[in-house]
């Protein structure tokens, strides 16, 4: 009978990968649905609390309630290209849900659903409102200062624009927690210390 103890043992092979990071696709959805839903909800307060053209001074001059149908895009662009507006609306929502698997960082997720529920919003209205399916107007009642009026929807993407141009300016990666290589960047030597 031998001693199993004197025995030399074998390291087990190491089964330790490095963990993939978890999605943060939940996370962008839940950002959408709520600007979606606070969209619809600020908007559906608007029709039925304010006169079409008639301004509310909220701020003064420079934030006023004032409720208008917009056949355009934000600042009246495009305005009358009601279906393209649409198709572009389609092609970038699909998009950003295609791809929301891939996304990581929870900052991009946020900024991202923040894009997706304003593009929803303004879709919606577009679908569905009048004068017709697809060409419906858009449901804009906050004016600044009378260079445009706009929305929650609207307030969304431009916020949501600004985010993601800085987290891009800064280098940080949708599909990373850390940065663009998903690796934390060792700390400089101090000076005076050899390499």
């Amino acid at each position: 009978m031998t001693d199993r103890s004197l025995e030399p043992r074998t390291a087990a092979p190491s089964t330790d990968r490095p963990a993939r990071a978890r999605s943060a696709a939940p996370l962008l959805g839940a950002v959408a649905l709520a600007t979606l839903v606070a969209d619809q909800a600020t908007k559906a307060w608007a029709l039925a609390a304010l006169d079409p053209g008639q301004p509310i001074d909220v701020l003064g001059r420079f934030l006023r309630l004032q409720l208008i149908a917009n056949s355009g895009a934000a600042f009246s662009l495009a305005s009358g290209q009601t279906w393209l507006l649409t198709l572009i609306a389609v092609v970038v929502g699909g998009f950003i849900a295609w791809h929301a698997r891939t996304i990581v960082n929870r900052t991009w997720a946020v900024g991202l659903g923040l894009v997706l529920g304003g593009l929803l919003g303004n879709l919606y209205d577009r679908l569905f409102r009048p004068p017709a399916f697809a060409q419906g107007h858009v449901v804009d009642f906050l004016n600044y200062n009378g260079w445009f009026i706009g929305n929650v929807a609207d307030i969304a993407i431009v916020g949501a624009a600004a985010l993601l141009v800085l987290l891009s300016w800064r280098g940080i990666s949708y599909d990373s927690e850390t940065g663009r290589t998903g690796v934390e960047r060792p700390a400089r030597p101090a000076e005076g210390t050899s390499r």
